[in-house]
């Protein structure tokens, strides 16, 4: 059979984060796009929340399949299925319910046979299962290039990692080659150390679950692009010795139409072209109520036009904040838009946690970046973009992260208006070529669709 002609069945199994559900789900439909058969396995209710698919892709291409919790901890919550609806102290036994899904799994992969199995970091178990089963896997990293490397090399012939410490987690690791300011800061590795890097009495670490998942797989497919992290992804196949193929950088689609965007228009055709600060941390990051209130502050301190996406009523902002700043600011307290608002030529700079799909999302529209990070890999994502002046970090205390209202406003406005600033802004526009070519990111799932197709029979016995 031509290569050309032949169809494949992928199944996806991404972790039950909407940060990591919605790039699987976009390399879905691209897959899709192609003619190629997704089964795309969840739980019920994240499948229920997923944006629809696009018009012009039939259903019967991607078929979601609803595998249900099992309820293995009666300390959990009932209804709870993602990251979202849970606190983050009880992000570790969502992973350990998860872990239970390894079953149903295994009985849908023996019923549906696919040629490949993509999945995520938590699932470490996934390849010994692919494996048993004669399925070929891939790990599919939502999270770049830098980031992964930052973990760990798995080949034996790279000293493994022997960091114990927190603050062995702030330096550059030993098998980074180049010289890299890649690495948390302290209080960055205090907010996920215990999840991440020891784990606790009844689970494994999040380190692990990377690990055993990249030793497991027979090729590691990543979100990204040649022509933006080369030499991450060239350090990620001497670190682990196997294929590392990227497949573009996903760029967010959005087919839902929104009653608030008519009005949300008219506001933003008011302002001058790039002055707006869009304002937003993404479906998860959820800042504290200390934060919200410094960045609220910050943003009055500046006297710049803002649009912020505060998706919480649980945070209350100053008393007498949005009275004060009158027309000059835009507070939305639901679902926004996104995609619609960077694309306004009125916004100048997205004020973000540094999430990678967001992150993808302003460069796409070649939007200036100023970064607070949260929680996760988004330190690690700021300091890849700050190193190569992409994004202006808001200064922080390093013990305990910690920032001034003063700052967030200087900050604000070094990157939107300052000669100081430019560089931001001009490598902001330079990227847009490349983030917002759609052909080119094609061109990457095409790729590594040619890889699949020519090792949908052989690959797990490479292993």
């Amino acid at each position: 059979m031509d290569s050309s002609d032949q169809k494949l069945h992928i199944a996806m199994f991404p972790w039950l984060a909407f940060g990591h559900m919605i790039p699987y789900l976009e390399l879905a439909k691209l897959i899709a796009q192609k003619g190629h058969q997704i089964s795309f396995i969840s739980t019920p209710r994240n499948i229920e929340r997923l944006p629809q698919l696009p018009p012009n892709l039939s259903s019967s291409l991607i078929t979601f399949v609803k595998l249900p919790l099992p309820r293995v901890d009666d300390d959990f919550p009932e209804d709870a299925e993602a990251t979202t609806d849970v606190s983050q102290n009880k992000v570790m036994k969502l992973k350990k319910v998860y872990d239970a899904l390894q079953q149903p799994l295994t009985h849908f992969l023996e019923s549906s046979n696919p040629d490949w199995l993509l999945f995520d970091f938590a699932a470490y178990w996934a390849p010994t299962t692919a494996r048993n089963l004669g399925i070929p896997c891939a790990f599919f990293s939502i999270f770049i290039g830098a980031c992964l490397a930052f973990i760990g090399p798995t080949s034996p012939e790279i000293s493994p990692d022997d960091r114990k410490n927190p603050e062995d987690y702030t330096v550059q690791p030993k098998w980074v080659p180049f010289p890299s300011n890649v690495a948390f800061h302290l209080f960055e590795v205090h907010r996920v150390y215990l999840d991440s890097i020891t784990g606790d009495e009844s689970n494994v670490s999040d380190v692990y679950r990377f690990m055993e998942g990249m030793k497991g797989c027979d090729v590691i497919a990543i979100r990204g692009c040649m022509e933006f992290d080369l030499k991450w992804l060239r350090l990620l196949q001497d670190i682990h010795r196997k294929p590392i193929l990227p497949v573009g950088q996903l760029p967010t689609t959005n087919y839902e139409e929104n009653d608030r965007w008519g009005s949300m228009r008219e506001w933003l055709d008011r302002q001058p072209k790039a002055s707006v600060v869009y304002v937003a941390f993404g479906s998860e990051a959820m800042p504290s109520q200390e934060e919200i209130t410094t960045i609220a502050l910050g943003l009055e301190l500046s006297e710049l036009p803002f649009i912020w996406v505060l998706r919480t009523n649980v945070v209350k902002l100053p008393e007498g904040f949005e009275k004060r700043i009158g027309g000059r600011g835009l507070v939305c307290r639901s679902w926004a838009p996104q995609l619609k608002i960077l694309g306004h030529d009125s916004v100048g700079v997205f004020l973000s946690h540094s999430g990678w799909s967001s992150v993808v999302e302003a460069l796409t529209f070649g939007r200036a970046l100023v970064l607070l990070t949260m929680s996760n890999d988004q330190g690690l994502n700021a300091r890849f973009l700050e190193e190569r002046k992409i994004g202006y970090c808001i200064p922080r205390d390093e013990e305990d992260g910690s920032f001034t209202s003063d700052s967030v406003a200087e900050s604000l406005k070094l990157v939107i208006e300052m000669e100081e600033g430019k560089i931001y802004r001009d490598k902001a526009k330079e990227l847009k070529p490349l983030f917002g070519d759609r052909k080119k990111q094609d061109m990457y799932v095409h790729n590594f669709l040619e890889y699949l197709k020519a090792h949908a029979r052989n690959a797990s016995k490479k292993v």
